[in-house]
């Protein structure tokens, strides 16, 4: 039988096992099912609000597909080219064929655990789920402040723990082998640069001449390339304002870099009309934006000819880190460098690779707490005693005066 809460106030009721709450849309009954009668009442209470924000009985029979498919196609404005190629691809391969025709008012989080572990069973990566996660749970975000939806149903859903890729990095013997590989290659500074400051390959890809200040020896990182499906090399400002940075370089790489803007302005001279002016370190003959994938296959031609063993070119950044570390270079200022947003972010990632400071933490504690052999003065008259005779002793003294009268 229902519990009446008022008109228009919508009614609960107990139906075997789980609680049944109804709601009035338009003079159209909208109903759910509950585990609680607790979450039936605060279905109840959402969606008075939001009816008073605008919800109508025909947002409740809105398909996810149809939903996540409108806000994809009005948020491409404002999201990054690559983000917003990434979430559309997400969403047709993942997330259409699955769940896209549900309704959203039929979303819960059961539902969407099911489907994340359902995915994972059929083959999808843990990383996939989690960036699933986050398109579901940033357009529901957006479901309920249009009043579509009473609650986000992917909040507080579990998701797969991400397992940590094991990192290949390369020694300082190896990175020697590989730099005398690399000397008078076309990119041989592009690399060394990558060693020396840790910079993912896109921020190097979007380098200018205009970024690096000569008298004071730094170079700013303000964009990074990457390839969007449809618009090919795109130029695009760093996720974060950490991502921003400015970092300092040895006089070593510098000359290695005026050397390299001499042998540009050969290429440049002989490209003659065809150049592209983009001011650009890292060009192609024509002054255009490399290529990553050609990149990506002269460097592992350059590894095999170096004779060390295959990496990807993102671990030059893993090992410049841990050459940092290892040879005491403080974390806050490995982080920088990185463009990390905070310290703990780089020790997250390569706190495990630091062995020397657990060894000197090691033989401070050994300092700190062996025991030193003292000689105790023994006071004149009295006979030293054992450490279980002298607490008896002090038992007895306590217990005799706490008898004697005041």
């Amino acid at each position: 039988m229902a519990k009446r809460r008022g008109t228009g106030e919508g009614s609960i009721w107990k139906e075997g096992i789980s609680w049944r709450a109804a709601v009035t849309l338009d003079r159209k009954r909208v109903t759910r099912s509950f585990k609680t009668q607790k979450q039936a009442l605060d279905w109840i209470q959402q969606v008075k609000h939001q009816v008073n924000q605008g919800l109508t009985y025909s947002a409740t029979h809105i398909m996810l597909e149809n939903f996540l498919s409108e806000w994809l196609n009005i948020h491409k404005t404002v999201l990054k080219p690559k983000s917003a190629e990434r979430y559309a691809q997400l969403a047709r391969d993942y997330i259409f064929p699955k769940i896209g025709n549900l309704k959203l008012k039929d979303l819960r989080v059961e539902v969407i655990e099911n489907f994340y572990q359902n995915s994972l069973q059929t083959g999808v990566s843990v990383r996939n789920v989690r960036y699933v996660h986050s398109l579901l749970h940033r357009s529901l975000n957006d479901a309920v402040r249009r009043g579509l939806v009473g609650f986000n149903p992917a909040h507080g859903a579990r998701l797969p723990r991400l397992q940590q890729r094991e990192m290949e990095i390369l020694d300082e013997a190896e990175i020697r082998q590989f730099l005398i590989a690399a000397q008078g290659h076309r990119h041989e500074v592009l690399f060394k640069l990558a060693i020396q400051t840790g910079m993912r390959q896109g921020e190097l890809l979007g380098l200018r001449w205009s970024d690096l200040d000569w008298q004071r020896g730094t170079i700013r990182v303000q964009r990074q390339v990457q390839r969007v499906k449809g618009l090919g090399l795109v130029f695009m400002t760093p996720k974060t304002s950490a991502g921003r940075r400015t970092i300092q370089l040895g006089e070593e790489i510098l000359q290695s870099l005026r050397s390299h803007h001499t042998q540009q302005q050969i290429v440049k001279a002989f490209a003659g009309k065809r150049w592209v002016d983009l001011d650009l370190i890292f060009s192609s003959n024509v002054g255009t934006a490399l290529c990553s994938e050609l990149l990506l296959q002269e460097f592992k031609v350059l590894l095999k000819k170096a004779g060390v063993k295959p990496i990807r070119f993102h671990d030059l950044r893993h090992s410049f880190a841990s050459l940092a570390l290892n040879h005491g270079i403080p974390p806050l200022i490995v982080s920088k460098v990185l463009g990390h947003s905070k310290p703990s972010t780089t020790l997250d990632i390569y706190g495990h690779m630091i062995p020397v400071y657990q060894d000197e933490v090691a033989r401070l504690m050994d300092e700190l707490v062996t025991p030193i052999p003292v000689k105790l003065r023994e006071k004149a008259g009295i006979e030293p005693q054992s450490g279980q005779s002298q607490v008896a002793s002090k038992c007895t003294s306590i217990a005799r005066e706490s008898k004697s009268p005041r």
